[in-house]
């Protein structure tokens, strides 16, 4: 099974969560699901540090402290994706720094929920039992 590893970077925009997703590049990813930004392993590489490299490497953004967020498989894939979370840098602008994506931006948690991969919106929910639970 092939192994991924991603972020899933989130702020505080007024009385909302907006988290970062960003868009597949190409002609053919037109109408293509959002995502968490990841990728493969480098050889020896760890999760998180690759997670991180990732997130870099597609939106410019360096991530802050992270926890993890479990993993997903992929229902029509032998895909496996690792998800580390963690708050957003004050600074964070994103852009698109790969030629892997056309859109890196910060969407509200509601809208992320209406566009990303339906297999990764399983992240999406952790993340919002994590921030409940920790509001309670």
């Amino acid at each position: 099974m092939k192994q991924t590893s991603g972020t899933l970077l989130y702020r505080q925009v007024c009385d909302e969560v907006h988290v970062l997703l960003v868009h597949p590049s190409g002609n053919y990813n037109r109408k293509a699901p959002w995502g968490i930004p990841k990728g493969l392993p480098d050889e020896g590489e760890q999760l998180e540090a690759a997670a991180r490299r990732e997130t870099l490497e597609e939106t410019g953004v360096i991530a802050g402290d992270l926890i993890s967020n479990g993993f997903i498989d992929y229902t029509k894939s032998r895909k496996r994706v690792f998800c580390f979370v963690g708050i957003a840098p004050d600074d964070a602008q994103p852009r698109c720094a790969s030629w892997e994506v056309d859109k890196a931006e910060f969407v509200s948690l509601d809208k992320a929920k209406e566009i990303i991969h339906p297999d990764q919106k399983e992240f999406l929910l952790r993340l919002e039992k994590m921030l409940n639970d920790q509001a309670e």
